[in-house]
């Protein structure tokens, strides 16, 4: 196990969790900022990149399960990502749409963001939001973090406006 919050455990994926991560990343509704179709390949691709990057960085994306049943009900994490020529440590989180707007999007977020400062000792962490992801937009902002800058950045669709929310350690 990587954390636990109230409600929530987070640890590292495992071939295991196949199944509840194409259920995730297979879900148009959830993964629609991507604008791609994940294939089993993609999926497993994806699983592919954490496990590497629990081996270069020691996080990744890591699987969210419910305390009390040990159902995955998403992943939530942390990741380098690209931005402007440099690189960000970005909290990111993706969850099955029947457990959408219970918290648990900000409780992991909130849960990340506490692991970047007091165990990465990050001084600041981001989340790179399509602009038109208004629900990741109220998670970033309930956990304290800012608009810093607005940039087009292409995923696997067509290129579209996103921002660049942070928040630095106090």
């Amino acid at each position: 196990m990587i954390f636990e919050t109230e409600r929530l455990k987070l640890r590292e994926l495992n071939i295991g969790d196949f199944k509840d991560l194409a259920e995730i990343l297979q879900d148009k509704n959830v993964v629609y900022a991507y604008e791609h179709d994940f294939s089993d390949r993609d999926v497993h691709e994806w699983m592919e990149r954490q496990f590497n990057r629990y081996l270069k960085y020691g996080f990744g994306l890591w699987a969210v399960e419910l305390k009390g049943s040990g159902e995955m009900i998403g992943q939530a994490g942390l990741t380098i990502q690209p931005y402007n020529e440099s690189e960000v440590l970005e909290i990111g989180y993706l969850l099955k749409k029947k457990f959408w707007h219970k918290g648990y999007a900000i409780e992991s977020a909130m849960g990340c963001k506490e692991y970047a400062f007091e165990v990465l000792k990050a001084d600041k962490v981001y989340s790179i939001i399509k602009s038109d992801n208004y629900p990741s937009i109220r998670v970033a902002k309930s956990i304290g973090m800012s608009k810093e800058s607005e940039f087009y950045t292409q995923y696997y669709g067509t290129k579209s406006l996103h921002y660049l929310f942070s928040v630095s350690k106090k």
